[in-house]
């Protein structure tokens, strides 16, 4: 699968780089069959390593001819439509089968800070983000380069996560003759400029960090109180977003998973009061935070991974292709300026040399205007026509810089009416909050409210209780009179004292008249 190899050409490249004896950028077939048995094994394609001796005439490969035979032999194996999440776990296997290849060139270093899972996780966040670019005086010979600005990406991440503060302007002064760096300057730079006197514990935590965001596409992680659909009570989860997924655990080590809830792009989301709901066509999972900052982090966060659900190379290559595309814009409008400069460099000199060329032929006209006049009136016209050149030249100046001040002019505009865009949507977000605290607040009027009545209704019932239980005491003294005057003569019937009088019980029943 040509996906899944142009994934871990990096990681692979390194093996290949590792079985080298010197840097002529081949390698024996002899050595490579191994790490090509192991790849194949992975793959479940077993006796590729046989092939190699009959591949090409020669007994070694350049690492191009190398990837060209795994892409015909190992990798063309695989469907082209395997899932994201299984091509993560091919990637990870075959980066750990390179790195048992490569590890001890890096792993055996002076002054080292970092441990050796560290080193692994940075290993394949360098192989992830760098490009493998050949070698202009060798075609053998390639090179795994990850750019000063990824560098800046990753360190930068690194060194605030460890709570140190991040200087933009100190770092590009200390990479701007370096404008790519191989893996083991890349580990020098940081265990010897921003790790140095850091904590073991802190630097696991935040390499492991770096090593989810960008290898796992976490794009965020966090509490989140999660509606049962058994027992509708809100219970509090460990969440960790993923473009495909959210698997949320019972504890914050994110050991005892509780889980996983699928995202795709049928999937939305929207915000009902303090809640998030997550529709998905299962089901709709309700959320909740406890401040609404959170909330609407979440609801970005969401809407971010549903809207890359469908992606086929993962999220983090999607932003580092985007990144590698504009540094490649940004490289030839730099070519463009400097060819415009060149050719007005250019145009430039030719009007100072056009300029010292009518010098020279005044001088020559006023040395030579005694002796003969007709010789005299062609140098002039020659003068003439130099002037009108000159004239020419300045008139093509004056247009280049005219067009210069228009597309400046322009420029302002644009940035203006960005400001004023920016600012009306800041506007329109006040608004919008403005309007969510006033809902708050009426939900907690009504909810307080909604207490009252439940507070009077359990006054009533309790006088209630009160007034049957004297109904009952009533009518128990009624039957203890009764039974006396039947134990006395019990030929006599009991009766009331006065037939209209009511009983207790229907005096009760009886509303009364205000």
């Amino acid at each position: 699968m040509a996906v899944l190899l142009k994934n871990v050409s990096n990681s692979i490249w390194h093996a290949f780089s590792a079985l080298q004896n010197d840097k002529s950028g081949i390698v024996l077939k002899s050595k490579l069959k191994v790490l090509t048995a192991n790849l194949g094994t992975l793959l479940d394609v077993y006796g590729v390593e046989k092939g190699l001796e009959h591949f090409r005439s020669t007994p070694t490969l350049n690492f191009e001819h190398f990837k060209y035979y795994l892409l015909k032999e190992v990798f063309s194996s695989l469907p082209e439509t395997t899932p994201l999440i299984i091509l993560r776990d091919l990637e990870a296997r075959i980066d750990e089968v390179c790195w048992l290849v490569c590890k001890k060139a890096y792993l055996e270093r002076d002054n080292a800070i970092l441990p050796e899972d560290c080193v692994y996780e940075l290993f394949r966040v360098f192989c992830l983000l760098a490009d493998l670019v050949p070698d202009h005086s060798n075609p053998n010979v390639y090179q795994v380069v990850l750019h000063a600005s990824e560098v800046g990406l990753v360190t930068s991440q690194l060194v605030t996560s460890l709570g140190s503060e991040w200087d933009d302007v100190s770092f590009e002064h200390l990479t701007e003759n370096m404008p790519g760096f191989r893996f083991s300057t890349f580990l020098t730079l940081l265990e010897s400029r921003f790790l140095p006197n850091m904590e073991p514990a802190g630097l696991v935590e935040a390499v492991t960090a770096i090593s989810h965001t960008f290898i796992k596409d976490v794009i965020k992680k966090g509490i989140l109180l999660k509606r049962g659909f058994l027992l509708p009570t809100l219970r509090e989860y460990w969440f960790v977003l993923q473009p495909t997924q959210l698997t949320y655990y019972k504890t914050q080590e994110e050991r005892d998973q509780s889980g996983i809830i699928s995202i795709d792009s049928h999937c939305w989301v929207d915000s009902n009061l303090q809640r998030i709901m997550l529709h998905t066509p299962e089901r709709t999972f309700e959320f909740a935070t406890y401040d609404h900052r959170s909330r609407l982090q979440w609801l970005s966060a969401l809407q971010l991974a549903i809207s890359h659900s469908g992606d086929t190379q993962g999220y983090q290559r999607m932003l580092a292709a985007k990144r590698r595309r504009q540094r490649e814009i940004d490289l030839e409008e730099k070519k463009r300026r400097s060819s415009l400069f060149h050719d007005m460099g250019a145009q430039l000199q030719a009007e100072k040399l056009a300029r010292e060329a009518a010098e020279n032929k005044a001088k020559e006209l006023k040395e030579a205007k005694e002796k003969q006049v007709v010789e005299l009136e062609h140098l002039l016209e020659e003068e003439t026509q130099a002037k009108r050149d000159e004239e020419i030249v300045r008139n093509l100046q004056a247009r280049v810089l005219r067009e210069e001040w228009e597309k400046r002019e322009e420029l302002e505009r644009l940035q203006e009416e960005q400001r004023l865009l920016l600012e009306q949507e800041r506007q329109k977000r006040r608004e919008f909050e403005q309007k969510q605290r006033e809902k708050e607040t009426q939900l907690q009027e009504a909810e307080m409210r909604l207490r009252e009545l439940e507070l009077e209704r359990q006054r009533l019932d309790l006088e209630l209780s009160r007034a049957q239980q004297k109904i009952s005491l009533s009518e128990k003294s009624v039957a203890s009179i009764e039974a006396t005057y039947k134990s006395i003569n019990p030929q006599i019937k009991v009766r009331r004292a006065l037939s209209f009088m009511p009983s207790t019980r229907e005096r009760l029943a009886k509303p009364s008249k205000k």
